[in-house]
């Protein structure tokens, strides 16, 4: 993966608030709150292991880091719906959602 950048960050902080989210820094990621949603957003650099707490969370990466990113996830299995966030430099991005399960 690349290096930390606060060029990720912010750009992941512009893309919520576009979306209408309110952001707060929550030490190393960011609560989202829109309505009755609290997201915590964590830029995908920030941790080592796959934090295991949160209703839903939506991991922040490069677009060409998500296959990477996505598999690491899906290993750990955590207990919370998930979402990854691709960026690219130019600001545009996808999400990759959990697979449902049956």
């Amino acid at each position: 993966m690349r290096a930390v950048t606060k060029h990720l960050d912010e750009k992941a902080r512009s893309i919520f608030a576009d979306l209408g989210y309110t952001m707060t820094d929550s030490g190393g990621e960011y609560l989202a709150e829109r309505k009755w949603r609290v997201v915590h957003v964590t830029p995908a650099e920030e941790f080592d292991e796959t934090p295991d707490s949160g209703e839903y969370r939506c991991f922040v990466t490069w677009a060409d880091d998500v296959p990477e990113l996505e598999q690491r996830i899906e290993a750990a299995a955590p207990d919370y719906e998930w979402a990854i966030m691709g960026v690219d430099d130019d600001g545009d991005y996808e999400v990759a959602c959990r697979p449902e399960t049956a």
